[in-house]
């Protein structure tokens, strides 16, 4: 249970951040002034493009009048849009999450993505309903390199996780994270299985920018570890007609929402998802998910790899993999290996080398630009 109320009233809440509390009257910007006391300081002291200027732009966006704040979805797999969401929901959601998670007044967060993005943005919006004390570090690939001490709630993107696995102190930072969440992406089995020992809780998200954060959360570690999200209270899922997840979740989102995330069930209730819509390739009229393709191969490939699909005429579409090598690279004994443990129809028909595989802002793979690269180099080599 929190151990004090939550504060929904926006005109009553206040900010902590690195220790230093700061009102609604210094984050808001007075009439006739083009920025709140907040702006001025932190732009002065960080510079106007730092990430601690886009905290308090943000904080003076949400203390305006205005009920709702713009975000920008990821663009995972196509171009980024604007969506303007409601404060009031974003606080509902807040509250979600930090009644899960047990998180209390005074808890210290990391604040590590970016304010553009609703991951971050929640992040914020937990610390003013709840009284969280911010750690903001600008978002980079090492977001614990300069902490001392653990915070007891950090919202991190696999690859932040992932890279902090690799250094020794690190690592041991982040072990001692009491809440962990990762979301932005997918766990693949290495990770989880190096996570799966932490004395602390870590959890895996499901979300989108529609439903203001995560909606459910599923363990990656202890006795309740598990492959199935379990929804939050309130939020009820089921299937499409096209077997994809349905969601309503009325406090945070005022429409049913049908996503492009293909699912199974069992029979508590949770879901476990199986790839995109988007990501499936018709390939000679068999349907093909990229995403099972991708994680049958990570055991076997130990370079960086996107698998997507170009047209072709026999086909329809055709399986094809992007490696990010040098193209005089002879990789074809360990695709050789790894293709062996493929159906025949999942495995590629071809290979294309690049620089560096096509990420979204986020961190996600941009599946989009994979596709559309995928297709330049056909057609390059075609003629």
């Amino acid at each position: 249970m929190n151990a004090t109320p939550f504060i929904t009233e926006i005109a009553r809440q206040s900010i902590l951040i690195d220790g230093k509390c700061y009102t609604a009257q210094e984050t808001q910007i007075p009439e006739g002034e083009s920025q709140s006391l907040l702006q001025k300081r932190f732009h002065a002291e960080y510079g106007a493009d730092s990430f601690q200027a886009s905290l308090a732009d943000f904080l003076a966006e949400w203390f305006d009048d205005n009920t709702t704040v713009l975000v920008h979805t990821s663009g995972s797999t196509g171009t980024p849009k604007p969506l303007r969401v409601e404060k009031q929901r974003m606080m509902q959601s807040a509250m979600l999450t930090v009644s899960f998670l047990g998180l209390k007044q005074g808890d210290t967060a990391l604040l590590c993505m970016p304010l553009k993005y609703i991951a971050g943005k929640m992040v914020v919006v937990r610390a003013l309903v709840a009284g969280l004390n911010l750690l903001p570090v600008t978002p980079c690939g090492h977001p614990l390199a300069e902490i001392n001490t653990a915070p007891e709630f950090a919202a991190m993107i696999p690859m932040q996780v992932y890279n902090s696995l690799q250094v020794p102190a690190e690592k041991e930072c982040l072990k001692q994270v009491r809440h962990l969440i990762i979301g932005g992406g997918a766990i693949d089995s290495t990770l989880a299985t190096e996570l799966a020992s932490f004395p602390h809780a870590v959890w895996s998200t499901y979300g989108m920018t529609e439903t203001l954060s995560h909606i459910a959360l599923r363990r990656l570690n202890g006795p309740d570890a598990s492959n199935w999200y379990t929804p939050f209270q309130g939020v009820k899922v089921s299937l499409s007609p096209e077997n994809t997840l349905t969601i309503e979740a009325p406090a945070v989102c005022a429409e049913e929402l049908t996503t492009n995330d293909i699912c199974e069930f069992n029979a508590q209730g949770q879901f476990h998802i199986l790839g995109r819509k988007d990501n499936t390739v018709n390939t000679g009229g068999v349907k093909v998910q990229i995403e099972q393709v991708e994680n049958a191969l990570k055991t076997a490939l130990p370079v960086p790899f996107m698998v997507t699909a170009v047209p072709d005429p026999k086909f329809g579409e055709c399986i094809v993999l992007l490696l990010e090598s040098e193209e005089n690279t002879d990789v074809s004994p360990l695709l050789a290996q790894a293709y062996d443990q493929l159906p025949t129809y999942w495995r590629p028909k071809q290979t294309f080398f690049v620089r560096h595989l096509p990420q979204t802002e986020t961190g996600k793979p941009d599946r989009a630009t994979a596709r559309k690269v995928a297709q330049e180099i056909a057609s390059a080599k075609k003629k």
